[in-house]
């Protein structure tokens, strides 16, 4: 089987190298790639688009553009996978935009660079096929399972109402933390330096990935406002016992 990565970004990168470790015949493009991991040939887009299987790993903010663009490039029989964080979206685009033949699954690795650098085993991973039969998704299941990882199988909708509590939130909190230029330090507690492991982990990450995870997650809003009111609701607190206790 020949698979192709579409964006070889840092998470791009790291996921074409899994494929190749893997053992399977891996290619990428990007459009500023320089080089590839061990094992990944680095190919024209119109040769990556004529592979078997074709994983796109690019932003969501680019998705719709992306695949709008190469779908007619894709021959019937193509199976294309996005790899995004949010998946109501980049579902909507593939089932959509991608021609007849094609067939689509929605996946998300919920790990990177980062958290997968000393391996992947337990790690989870989403899969919610889209217009795919269900041989080739459950296929692709026991792949990933043979990785070690813990596969998921969710509808797009219950992932993204769940990966706004998780996901979101801890970006939103770990890019609201950075904001506090909180540095290292000797008093620190183990919470303190959780906290600290949370910035680091959400802004290893492009801005642009926290951008979008808020705009692209239909139920990030919600989170945004429960977490202000929670917020509010503490301070709140706070102001009522320091007018009720004399200093």
């Amino acid at each position: 089987m020949r698979i192709g990565v579409y964006g070889l970004g840092r998470f791009g990168f790291f996921w074409a190298g899994l494929l190749a470790k893997a053992g399977h015949e891996v290619c990428g493009f990007g459009r500023h790639a320089v080089s590839t991991p061990a094992g990944v040939r680095l190919v024209s887009e119109d040769e990556l688009l004529s592979q078997d299987v074709v994983f796109f790993c690019v932003t969501i903010s680019a998705f719709s553009e992306v695949i709008r663009r190469v779908a007619p490039k894709l021959k019937p029989g193509t199976v294309v996978m996005d790899t995004c964080s949010v998946k109501l979206y980049p579902a909507q685009m593939m089932h959509d935009c991608l021609p007849a033949g094609v067939h689509s699954i929605a996946t998300h690795p919920m790990f990177g660079p980062d958290s997968g650098r000393n391996g992947v085993d337990g790690l989870p991973l989403v899969i919610c096929g889209v217009d795919c039969p269900t041989d080739i998704v459950d296929r692709w299941s026991e792949e990933f399972s043979s990785w070690g990882l813990k596969v998921l199988h969710m509808s797009c909708d219950q992932h993204d109402r769940e990966a706004a509590w998780s996901q979101g939130v801890t970006h939103f909190v770990g890019r609201t933390l950075d904001e506090l230029h909180l540095q290292p330090t000797e008093l620190a507690t183990l919470g303190y330096s959780r906290l600290m492991s949370i910035v680091e982990q959400t802004c290893n990450d492009p801005l642009q990935l926290f951008y979008d995870l808020q705009r692209y997650n239909p139920y990030a809003p919600q989170m945004r406002l429960e977490l202000k009111q929670a917020l509010e609701k503490v301070m709140a607190a706070l102001a009522a016992q320091d007018a009720g206790t004399p200093l």
